[in-house]
């Protein structure tokens, strides 16, 4: 059979079935005959006569709030760029033009435009031209609501590609059903409701979808705001999206520069369709024939305006705002549904309205501080820099900037190093990197463990530079090795209160010897600390100090938990969420836990505190507010990385500079702003002054006074050993051990004499060791003796009786020195007898009488 001949029949069938399904969906009750009539009515029957709308595909906007409590827009995303819009905000020339362009009896069919219908048949399937038109508008509006119903409903590219050819095929039975919906919908809904929806679906090319978005890209305002020649030059568009669209400026005929018979004519095929559609509503007398040629005579004049797409167009606040879109991908995926990510679909079609915890006047000062202070790149090493403000009690996130601009498009991040899509603030599931190590801003948590087990911050504890070769671990199994860390400067602190505030490495390592390295790994996970890779935490003797990779953001959080009695919440980035409908989607909620005791918090404050004190490590940080803060600053190995995190009772605020990748020790770099490795100093203070004069901020709660009491333990008895044997007793009593020298003693030379102090001292303190020279002597007790016997002993002492005469007699009563003063060899002692007579002067033998 000739292509001619199976049109016919197919336009035979189609006029055929149509006049049946018209007449029995208008008169159902009309009694028809024969079998052509009942085999029609059985066809009609078994055509689905309910059409499900779904929800439209919807751009999603996401908010930040501006410093006068209003929402700004940083971007959008979407699959469909569509933005649904009630019937009365859109323009009357629009809702004209359609009908008089695409559908003229719109209002008078139930429908089916019968005369469209032959028409559109005889050309498609009889003449085989190209697909006419002939569709009314409600049947424009189910292929276009079984195109969106389909898509919706595919879960790869190829479903949707699928589900597209399925509901545009030409076919006389996708044609056939079509019809039957469009009846179906003509009964359920007003002709106005059924031409908002159709203005709100149909394509305007591209991902250019619904009336108001149409208006907003290529004309720059909103549908009711469109003039009459721009409401029937998108309407043109409609009726081609491909030919007629009006951001192909360079096309030849449809362009900026188009020239018809050696005139220019910008926009030439959407002028004509659209001057087609201008005389189509002066017959229905929609516009006055003054109004008809005015348009006319207007020329076709696009303002392109692009919809925000992607986080780009939220420029500084870029990072945070991709962070936002990682969160809904990830926090609202199924996973029941492996092959598609529901997170992603509803960011892309949802039209959700995501209103976000970004305080933009903080976020623009973060931003400004970090340009003022750090380049978007160097030629001599791969530098980064983020800030990120975390609000204690909340968790909400006020602001997070970085020294980078944002693109996730790998040609423009290879063009220049100031370009990246990893934003550093985050986990790398989070759309970050794989985390920083946080030096000794770290220490913080060995510090919460110190007080944990009862410790207190005045505690002394051995804090000199030496070899530390095994720690406790009931996790893993205790550690035995060799580490020996160096020191940032000479100052040894054998506190907690001055190893916080000068942040001495051996010093945290000595309290960490005494701890359980399992336990101060716990204490940090209780702070909400984990590895920004995903992978478990690990907690090795070098990781006391920081050697770990942790995100930012985890670390702003963690001081927001200090400043807030202890009780840390986990970060969060959106206030609200409501879908197109109006209803509301429960946000993520930060999660609050008791990292440590209130006491315990409040003693690490208070040592915390010191770092912005004279001599500590963050003086330079201070805001000068009045404002307290608690702080702690970090340095990596090479001065790779450098951190400043603080925090008010309002704010925590995490600083860092350094390296994205590569070694440069930032301590023998400059930027303009000053020496790399102080540019933490320069960026956190200026972001915490706004945070204090903002938010303010209270006093940190006192200790108790048991966190200063200090712990005397006992000194060994080292006396008669050898000077390596009591300098092990005195390390392994946790004591510093000094070599004192030698002195008198009668005990043997080189054997120990004596310590200073002895009997009690602080853990940690320095104990002199004296040592024996052999020249010492005790003098011995005399009392009761008789002068012989007295002679003797003091000559077996090795000294002499001073005195002469007396009762020979008589007794010792009394003598100087002491029983058991030390003294040298040879030195005398003055013994007075009980006659009252003393003894001679040393040498003589007692008078015989």
């Amino acid at each position: 059979m000739s292509d001619v001949g199976a049109g016919v029949l197919g336009f035979l069938g189609l006029s055929a079935l149509a006049g049946i399904l018209v007449t029995a969906a208008v008169t159902p009750a009309l009694a028809v005959t024969g079998m052509a009539a009942n085999n029609g009515i059985s066809m009609f029957e078994n055509l689905p006569g309910y059409l499900n709308i779904e929800e439209l595909s919807q751009k999603t906007d996401i908010y930040a709030t501006q410093p006068d409590g209003s929402q700004a827009l940083l971007a959008s995303f979407f699959d469909e760029n569509r933005e649904e819009v009630p019937y009365d905000a859109i323009s009357q020339y629009v809702k004209d033009a359609a009908v008089a362009g695409e559908d003229p009896r719109f209002y008078e069919h139930g429908g089916i435009d019968i005369q469209g219908t032959i028409r559109g048949a005889v050309s498609t399937y009889v003449l085989n031209k190209d697909v006419q038109g002939g569709s009314s508008i409600t049947q424009q509006y189910v292929k276009n609501v079984l195109i969106n119903n389909g898509v919706r409903e595919a879960k790869t590219e190829e479903e949707k590609e699928a589900a597209y050819e399925a509901a545009t095929e030409t076919s006389p039975e996708r044609k056939l059903k079509e019809m039957r919906y469009a009846i179906a919908l003509e009964k359920k809904f007003s002709k106005d409701q059924i031409l908002q929806g159709y203005l709100n679906i149909a394509a305007f090319g591209g991902r250019v979808y619904g009336i108001e978005s149409a208006s907003q890209y290529y004309f720059n305002k909103h549908a009711i705001d469109l003039s009459l020649p721009e409401a029937a030059s998108l309407i043109a568009i409609v009726n081609h999206p491909e030919k007629f669209r009006l951001d192909y400026p360079e096309s030849e005929t449809n362009g900026a520069a188009t020239v018809v018979d050696g005139q220019p004519v910008p926009y030439a095929d959407n002028k004509e369709r659209r001057d087609y559609i201008l005389g189509e509503m002066l017959k229905l007398k929609k516009i006055t024939q003054e109004d008809h040629d005015a348009a006319v005579a207007t020329p076709v004049t696009p303002e392109i305006t692009e919809p925000s797409t992607g986080c780009q167009t939220a420029q500084g606040s870029a990072y945070f705002c991709d962070y936002v879109a990682w969160i809904i991908k990830n926090q609202y995926d199924d996973p029941n549904t492996p092959d598609v990510n529901e997170g992603t679909r509803m960011l892309q079609q949802d039209g959700l309205q995501i209103y976000t915890t970004l305080d933009l006047e903080m976020q623009n000062k973060a931003e400004t501080a970090i340009a003022e202070n750090v380049p978007f790149s160097d030629a001599r090493f791969d530098v980064g820099s983020v800030a990120v403000t975390v609000q204690p009690g909340t968790g909400k996130i006020l602001a997070m900037a970085q020294n980078k601009k944002y693109s996730n498009d790998p040609d423009v991040i290879a063009t220049s190093p100031d370009y990246t899509s990893v934003n550093y603030s985050t986990d790398y599931e989070y759309g970050g990197s794989s985390g920083l190590q946080p030096g000794s801003t770290y220490k913080v948590f060995t510090l919460a463990e110190w007080l944990n087990e009862g410790h207190s911050l005045k505690e002394t504890f051995n804090g000199s530079r030496r070899t530390f070769t095994s720690f406790t671990d009931s996790c893993t199994g205790n550690w035995s090795g060799s580490y020996n860390p160096r020191n940032d400067d000479g100052r040894i602190a054998n506190n907690a209160i001055n190893a916080t505030a000068w942040s001495v490495n051996t010093s945290f390592m000595a309290m960490a010897q005494q701890l359980d390295l399992c336990k101060i790994k716990q204490t940090a996970q209780a702070f909400g600390v984990h590895r920004a890779d995903g992978t478990d935490l690990q907690m090795n003797p070098s990781d006391v100090l920081g050697t770990q990779e942790i995100a930012p953001v985890t670390m702003a959080a963690a001081f927001a938990g200090i400043a807030n009695n202890g009780m840390t919440c986990t970060p969060i980035a959106i206030d609200k969420i409501v879908k197109a409908d109006g209803t509301e989607v429960a946000p993520p909620v930060s999660t609050c836990s008791q990292s440590v005791t209130p006491e315990v918090a409040h003693s690490m404050a208070y040592a915390m505190q010191q770092t912005f004190a004279s001599g500590g490590t963050a003086t330079a940080s201070d805001p000068g507010t009045g404002i307290p803060h608690i702080g702690k600053t970090g340095t990596t190995d090479g001065a790779k990385d450098t951190w400043m995190i603080g925090a008010s009772t309002k704010a925590a605020t995490a600083v860092w500079v350094g390296n994205v990748v590569g070694d440069a020790n930032l301590r023998e770099l400059d930027f303009d702003s000053g020496a790399a490795a102080t540019a933490r100093h320069r960026i956190w203070p200026m972001i915490m002054e706004l945070a204090d004069n903002k938010y303010g901020g209270d006093a940190f709660p006192e200790p108790e006074q048991s966190a200063f009491k200090e712990v005397l333990v006992d000194v060994p008895q080292v006396a008669g050993l050898s000077l390596d044997a009591a300098k092990q007793a005195i390390e392994a009593a946790g004591f510093v051990f000094e070599d004192g020298g030698q002195q008198d003693s009668s005990l043997p030379a080189g054997q120990v004499s004596g310590t200073d102090p002895a009997g009690q001292a602080g853990k940690g303190s320095t104990i002199r060791v004296f040592t024996s020279n052999g020249q010492g002597a005790t003098v011995p007790d005399l009392t009761g003796m008789n002068a012989l016997q007295a002679k003797a002993a003091l000559d077996a002492a090795g000294l002499r009786m001073k005195g002469g005469g007396g009762n020979p007699t008589g007794t010792v009563t009394s003598q100087s020195p002491a029983p058991n003063s030390p003294v040298k060899r040879g030195d005398e002692v003055t013994v007075t007898f009980s006659d009252g007579g003393t003894g001679g002067n040393g040498g003589g033998t007692p008078g015989q009488g």
